[in-house]
């Protein structure tokens, strides 16, 4: 009887819950959302962009940080620890308004040769998800290449290889599949932070989102309509990485 009114109560629940989403969709002005999907997709397309340069850019300034991160010299670990330790340790918020805000009140910034993209909320955002995110990627990394098992490495040491050898052609292709699965939630996050870009002007998703609320004053149609590119988006990487890890098999990989 337990189990039978437990049961009941939960689909009880379930049902209240499927008629309160079918009121608030049936509620919703659908006309109104059509009628401005062009401009959301123009602003899921920057964000598709911001997200793709950083991450990819990120790696690529991850990669160094995450073999000396693995190091056993302290020396070596202390630089891209700070680094790590930093951005890790502080919001994206506050890095995007110290980069944006910030670099401008120094007058060797807006006099040297890199004004003219740090002045611009474009790259300004680029460089700072980009940074943010080369933080956490070093770190899966790091994690990455120390979970590679050391049979694997003293079997390409015995067969003469070098330490340069070892960690290009053993260590990083397999640290490579193991730290996929926690490279493709730190891209998910950053979708998701990418949000932020529009608190310095910039119209990607949520930015037109906001702008066009300003214009039609219907908040929670605009905002369910940029939710659900947020959410395709979120879906379609998912299913992307999830092919790639079948690809590389990375299951097997990991022993499971």
């Amino acid at each position: 009887m337990r189990k039978i009114s437990e049961i009941a109560a939960w689909s009880a629940a379930v049902a209240l819950i499927a008629y309160a989403l079918w009121g608030g969709l049936t509620a919703l002005n659908w006309d109104v959302i059509i009628k401005w999907l062009p401009r959301l997709s123009e602003g899921a397309l920057l964000t598709l962009e911001l997200v793709a340069i950083a991450v990819l850019a990120g790696l690529i300034l991850a990669l160094p940080m995450g073999i000396a991160r693995a190091s056993r010299h302290w020396y070596v670990r202390a630089l891209p620890y700070g680094y790590i330790f930093f951005f890790r340790g502080t919001p994206l918020l506050v890095q995007l308004f110290l980069v944006y805000y910030g670099l401008a009140q120094f007058d060797a910034v807006r006099e040297g040769p890199l004004w003219p993209y740090l002045r611009s909320p474009y790259w300004c955002a680029v460089l700072t998800m980009t940074m943010h995110t080369a933080a956490y990627i070093a770190e899966i990394l790091r994690g990455a290449i120390q979970a590679v098992p050391p049979g694997e490495i003293e079997a390409a040491r015995a067969l003469g290889m070098s330490r340069a050898k070892t960690m290009f052609y053993i260590v990083l292709p397999r640290a490579a599949r193991i730290g996929l699965p926690a490279y493709s939630n730190e891209v998910i996050l950053m979708l998701k932070a990418s949000a932020l870009a529009s608190t310095v002007t910039l119209l990607e998703l949520t930015g037109m989102a906001r702008t066009i609320i300003a214009r039609t004053y219907l908040p929670v149609e605009i905002f369910f309509a940029a939710g659900m590119f947020y959410l395709l988006i979120a879906f379609l990487l998912v299913r992307g990485f999830k092919l790639l890890e079948r690809w590389l098999r990375v299951d097997a990989c990991q022993g499971r």
